[in-house]
């Protein structure tokens, strides 16, 4: 087993709307998509957004293009116009998904091109 961030093996893109993130996150084959269905929780996302994602994280399946998308509820401290933060846009937690680590089988990794 090998541990892995996720910017090594995924493509992500995020965006925001008020004051909600979402985040997609794309594998390269099936046997990733699999490791990701069972890693990537909504459980975890929001603990490696602690601080920034106050509310609910819901997670929506896209099998067909081995995608998954975090919706992440209260993330931008009340949106644009009323935030303090000095970065408050969801294009930013795209990047940041990626430095989270997974483990990933040693076979797995053979044919993906870094």
């Amino acid at each position: 087993m090998a541990v892995v961030k996720l910017k090594d093996i995924a493509q992500a893109r995020s965006g925001d709307k008020g004051n909600i993130v979402n985040i997609g996150v794309f594998a390269p084959n099936q046997a990733i998509y699999e490791e990701f269905l069972a890693q990537l929780t909504p459980e975890r996302i929001k603990a490696h957004f602690a601080g920034l994602v106050k509310g609910e994280v819901l997670r929506y399946e896209l099998p067909n293009i081995f995608g998954l998308n975090f919706v992440c509820k209260e993330a931008l401290a009340g949106g644009g116009s009323s935030s303090l933060r000095l970065d408050n846009l969801g294009k930013c937690f795209g990047s940041n998904m990626l430095r989270l680590e997974i483990e990933v089988a040693d076979h797995l990794l053979v044919d993906i091109k870094k």
